[in-house]
């Protein structure tokens, strides 16, 4: 168990980088100079809803990356819009602007097209819903805590 446990470690870290660098490429043939690659993303996940600075955060796990920092750079961009709550003035709310929205729907197109070639006999689409599933299930086990209870069991 531990050897497939470790491989599915470093199978995570390596979807990460890659998949960073595949978005990075379709910003490129989009022409698209003024975001970076985990910006676009912060900007997929936005998509039309509008939420909270710590509500984009939870949704995200945006790994290594300052999402204030993040959002700064979107806004001055003009690919999102910020505003204080008028009930909360701690809490931020963010939504894409025309800019935002343009370029989520280019990126939900490349990630279609992305599908689609993985279906072409790459991946099926059951071998997607077991792996999401298993994923879903290690990200419950990290994020409940369950990993803690597991150390102190084993010292």
């Amino acid at each position: 168990m531990i050897g497939d446990y470790l491989e599915t470690l470093g199978l995570v870290q390596k979807l990460h980088r890659q998949l960073l660098e595949v978005v990075k490429v379709e910003l490129d043939l989009l022409g698209a100079r003024d975001i970076n690659n985990m910006q676009s993303l912060i900007l997929f996940n936005i998509g039309e809803d509008e939420l909270t600075v710590g509500e984009l955060t939870h949704r995200g796990y945006y790994l290594g990356t300052n999402v204030t920092y993040n959002l700064k750079k979107l806004v001055e961009a003009g690919y999102v819009m910020q505003e204080r709550s008028a009930h909360d003035r701690r809490l931020v709310h963010v939504r894409l602007t025309e800019k935002g929205l343009e370029l989520c729907t280019k990126l939900h197109a490349a990630f279609e097209r992305h599908a689609h070639a993985l279906a072409g006999g790459v991946v099926s689409p059951d071998d997607l819903v077991h792996a999401n599933r298993a994923f879903e299930r290690m990200s419950r086990f990290w994020g409940g805590g369950a990993f803690r209870f597991a150390n102190t069991e084993a010292a």
